[in-house]
């Protein structure tokens, strides 16, 4: 993307028989080999992961393993962070990170967990000397996220690229959730224009009805 728990571990697999048990030195080994520097890993470093996982730095994983490691900022990973998330993924060697590919794909599928993710999403892809998200980095972690959940996304960033936004704040990222999961989008049942959504998706229930009404 730059290029473009106990009770999280409940959420993932335990180590089969055959692994070695985790080891916090080889752990800071497997950082070593990522770090242009000796406490962190910059962005040539994160892609050489992912070719190392075999998954494209796009991938929506690396969203989850960064969430997992708690990394502060988009394409870095501190070594105090890498620690941390990687003991808790009982991962010291990128072959162990692999095998905890698709536990980490399940972790999507758990609603609650789903929440703290595309909540955390916000704070990871912003400018941390700005409050809001720029709207083309919006738009892109909104496919990211809900791209495999929510039928109207493509329609929804139709409506940004023809809006006035040029920022995503904290509230209308955090309400487009929670818009998702208590409005019935297939017809807009249960949408009260009088009630306390944001006028951002006032204005994308109004764009889509008329956008619906002319086709």
């Amino acid at each position: 993307m730059q290029k473009y728990f106990k009770s999280a571990l409940h959420c993932v697999d335990m180590p089969s028989s055959k692994e070695q048990p985790f080891s916090h030195k080889k752990c800071e080994s497997f950082f070593n080999k990522y770090s242009d520097s000796a406490q962190m890993i910059g962005p040539s470093g994160v892609e050489k992961l992912c070719q190392d996982m075999e998954v494209p730095p796009e991938d929506i994983v690396m969203l989850v393993l960064s969430w997992k490691l708690g990394a502060e900022n988009m394409g870095f990973y501190k070594l105090a962070e890498w620690k941390t998330g990687m003991a808790s993924l009982e991962c010291d060697n990128v072959n162990k990170l692999k095998n905890r590919i698709p536990a980490m794909r399940g972790m999507l599928k758990d609603p609650v967990t789903f929440k703290k993710i595309y909540r955390y999403a916000f704070d990871f892809s912003r400018d941390k000397d700005q409050k809001s998200l720029d709207i083309g980095t919006g738009k892109a972690m909104l496919q990211l996220l809900l791209d495999s959940s929510w039928h109207l996304i493509v329609e929804f960033i139709k409506f940004l690229d023809q809006s006035r936004y040029k920022i995503i704040n904290r509230d209308q990222w955090n309400s487009l959730l929670e818009f998702i999961k208590t409005v019935d989008t297939n017809d807009f049942t249960g949408y009260d224009d009088e009630g306390a959504w944001p006028v951002m998706l006032d204005e994308f229930v109004e764009w889509y009805k008329e956008r619906s009404n002319m086709s």
